[in-house]
């Protein structure tokens, strides 16, 4: 075994969590062996591991990978070098995992509290195209962590979000209103929630307008789910979004409120509308 693999055998095989601050002092040494462990061409199985000990190392990256404060530097390696290549679509039950394990570790990673904003920001620069496509894995908990990393980035991004970009996010939420989990569900109209606020604060909101009002006559559908808890929470995104272009809810709302199975929903919605001055 050459002094190179039994390298690689060391970090796949044992919890680099036991090392604690030790591991931040390493992170030159570590960081170039992981980017090479974690190439696609790779090892699958070797892979998953090292994907769930660099999860759990950036669950407490304080205490361990950051413990010297020099993570940060190494982000860009860790994005553009080890995430995007295994976040990449690939055929098979191993690649959809792998592609699990990588959603996973950017959550750690995005929820760590070692990225400042911009940092966040530079992450959602090279690595949302990615996050959108894993909102359609068949994983329940990839397309869930997926809605809760875009809702990461657009809190932390705000209104700075090119507006191009932004436009681009809001369909794939829509999609995942109808997904199988209702826990899915409440992160997309959660993240939907996000999305509208990022909009009410950017310039120019009537390059928005035919996309918002789409996305009021989707809302509106969902309205009338048999879900409460879903309404409640379709009715939350409505309502945020109700600033932008009041006179066109109204006038979407009260076109299909006939159609819905209760008129409560709605008239609440109505009632939000008129109590609410329009955004400026």
């Amino acid at each position: 075994m050459t002094a190179g693999t039994r390298e690689k055998a060391h970090i796949a095989g044992s919890p680099a969590t036991a090392q604690g601050p030790a591991l931040g002092e390493a992170l030159p040494h570590v960081m170039p062996t992981l980017r090479a462990c974690l190439q696609p061409s790779r090892d699958p199985q070797m892979r998953l591991k090292l994907f769930s000990i660099l999860s759990t190392v950036l669950l407490r990256a304080t205490d361990t990978i950051d413990s010297q404060g020099q993570f940060p530097s190494y982000l860009e390696t860790v994005t553009k070098d080890i995430l995007a290549p295994n976040l990449q679509w690939h055929a098979g039950r191993t690649a959809a995992a792998i592609r699990t394990a990588a959603v996973s570790c950017l959550w750690a990673l995005t929820s760590s509290e070692v990225l400042s904003a911009k940092q966040i920001q530079d992450v959602q620069e090279t690595l949302m195209p990615q996050v959108l496509t894993t909102l359609e894995e068949d994983s329940q908990m990839t397309r869930l962590i997926s809605c809760r990393i875009i809702n990461t980035f657009l809190k932390t991004s705000g209104s700075m979000t090119d507006p191009e970009k932004l436009i681009k996010i809001y369909p794939e939420l829509l999609k995942r209103l109808d997904d199988v989990s209702n826990d899915v569900r409440m992160a997309a109209a959660s993240t939907l929630v996000t999305w509208l606020q990022c909009v009410k604060g950017a310039e120019g909101k009537s390059y928005y307008q035919s996309s918002v009002q789409y996305l009021y006559r989707e809302l509106l559908v969902h309205l009338d789910d048999p879900e409460k808890a879903i309404q409640d929470a379709i009715l939350e995104v409505l309502k945020e979004g109700s600033g932008l272009f009041p006179d066109l809810l109204v006038r979407e709302t009260e076109a299909i409120i006939h159609k819905h199975r209760s008129a409560t929903y709605c008239e609440q919605l109505l009632q939000h509308v008129q109590a609410v001055p329009a955004t400026q």
